[in-house]
């Protein structure tokens, strides 16, 4: 994207506009939220001192009640990506369906994590919610019909809004695994919801587009506080400057955040997007007249669910209770945790320290590796469950052990500092390394085990089978020799949890960039 976009947040926006309200203008609000990717809990805020803890489900609900309470008509939204996490996996995406329909939500549009379990699975479910399932860009390939239903028509107290759902093309081809959209290809977003838009523009007073687009999202909760991870909204401002008709759009997938809608200069199309994880409500109030089909932005938001100060919702939290109950060794506690551990996507992380350990432990390693971007979730302070755990790394990878020599060991590690999955997380090393520096020579300096890195002496590394196969970019493993293949990760990283009971997270200093 060019690098000149004027963005208007609403704030300036409105010191030059006036909003005298006639007999024919209606006051509504629109709130969305993106990527909840089912965290049902709270998550500690341990990058912001004025809340303790932020988000879940059950108290995210409550949030959406008491603002739609004060509200004389309001509709809710979601840009996609409701499931994930062991609870979603056990139900196969029951649980998620159901819970936005407690929530009470008008629409949503399918996000890349609909299809974990497979794009038949999501069809067989998707009759559950009892709102519109949207998207106008998916379609099967044998006869190009839509995989979903492309738009929606809402009401409320007179005020006709359609909606329209799209995915990205690269959050359709880059974060999905092939097999389970085969069968299904993707159109255009932006000409697929022109057409659409065209359609029902003469009938709605108007126009909400649902996008799951924009650049895949780091794996990092205090992504908000971070610039360094955050990976902005282009596909929507783009879209935003190229469709006609279309009043905004709620965008999803990057993970990024608004604080104030921005509205496009030159079409006035508004943007807005909510961080994900359920940490914030997004909030945007309009006046609609109805006669001439024109919408007025008047304040746009972000409100935090500030989870200490929200009652637990009972029909979501009821939900979520009832799916443990049928899953009941899911909630078995199986140690606990000294202090939050966190992500980091660019960095050394205390989270990626202890899975690494664990790893490398259980893989009798001289070290372990494993991508930031694989480790989902963090973990709060205090009791850890079954749960929990399964939720850190959700996938089907075994662990793997490779033979490297010390010479592709460096070699493992400049790749990681081009940050292509962000910083790989590693046990059994220290090292120092100069960000700035050209890519393949950022390395300085190299230790294992407490002793300098040897060329030509062979190292066992613990890895996840996908990486120990050459994926994600890995390819020196490829020219290792393979020594064992064992358990799930996921299994792993349980028995390790069981085994210690009481887990201190590591400290930082394993990784140092001298440039910063």
């Amino acid at each position: 994207m060019n690098n000149k976009r004027v963005l208007l947040p609403v704030s300036l926006l409105l010191m030059s506009q006036s909003f005298a309200v006639s007999a024919e203008v209606k006051e509504i609000t629109l709130l969305h939220t993106n990527d909840i990717e089912s965290v049902y809990e709270p998550v500690d805020a341990f990058w912001n001192p004025d809340i303790t803890r932020i988000g879940g489900i059950p108290y995210l609900a409550t949030l959406i009640h008491e603002t739609r309470a004060k509200e004389d008509t309001s509709f809710l939204f979601d840009a996609g990506d409701i499931f994930t996490g062991s609870l979603s996996k056990k139900t196969q995406g029951k649980l998620a369906f159901d819970l936005y329909s407690a929530m009470g939500y008008d629409a949503i549009t399918l996000g890349n994590h609909e299809f974990e379990y497979g794009w038949k699975t999501l069809k067989g479910v998707m009759p559950r919610a009892a709102y519109p399932v949207l998207n106008a860009n998916i379609k099967f390939e044998q006869n190009d019909a839509p995989f979903a239903q492309p738009y929606t028509i809402v009401e409320k107290d007179g005020v006709r809004i359609g909606v329209v759902g799209v995915m990205g093309i690269d959050a359709f081809y880059n974060t999905m695994w092939k097999g389970n959209r085969k069968g299904l290809t993707i159109g255009d977003p932006t000409e697929v919801t022109q057409y659409w838009v065209d359609k029902i523009h003469d009938d709605v007073d108007m126009v909400v587009v649902l996008t799951h687009q924009n650049k895949t999202a780091p794996m990092q909760t205090d992504k908000e506080a971070d610039p360094e991870v955050q990976r902005g909204f282009d596909e929507d401002y783009v879209m935003a400057g190229k469709l006609k008709n279309v009043d905004v759009i709620f965008g999803g997938h990057s993970d990024h955040g608004l604080w104030e809608p921005v509205v496009h200069p030159e079409t006035g199309t508004v943007v807005g997007l909510t961080f994900g994880q359920g940490k914030y409500l997004g909030y945007t109030k309009f006046e609609v007249d109805t006669d001439k089909n024109t919408a007025k932005l008047v304040e746009g938001k972000l409100i935090p669910v500030e989870s200490d100060k929200l009652k637990r919702d009972e029909k979501t939290g009821q939900l979520i209770d009832d799916a443990r109950t049928a899953y009941p060794e899911l909630s078995a506690q199986i140690a606990t945790i000294n202090e939050t551990a966190f992500r980091r996507y660019y960095r050394e992380s205390n989270i990626g320290n202890l899975v690494a350990d664990m790893m490398r432990d259980a893989g009798n390693a001289d070290i372990a590796m494993m991508s930031s971007g694989s480790i989902r979730v963090d973990l709060n302070q205090g009791p850890v469950t079954l749960e929990n755990v399964m939720n850190v790394f959700p996938f089907t990878d075994k662990l793997a052990v490779v033979s490297i020599s010390g010479k592709q060991v460096k070699e493992l590690l400049e790749y990681s500092y081009t940050l292509p999955y962000g910083l790989a997380q590693f046990s059994g090393i220290e090292a120092t390394y100069e960000s700035r520096k050209p890519a393949g020579e950022r390395l300085l300096t190299l230790h294992i085990n407490g002793k300098k890195v040897d060329d030509a002496k062979q190292y066992s590394v613990a890895t996840y089978s996908y990486a120990a196969s050459g994926g994600d970019g890995y390819h020196v493993f490829a020219k290792g020799t393979p020594v064992s293949q064992g358990k799930l990760v996921m299994d792993v990283l349980i028995d390790q949890f069981k085994a210690r009971k009481a887990v201190t997270v590591p400290a930082l200093g394993r990784q140092v960039d001298v440039a910063r």
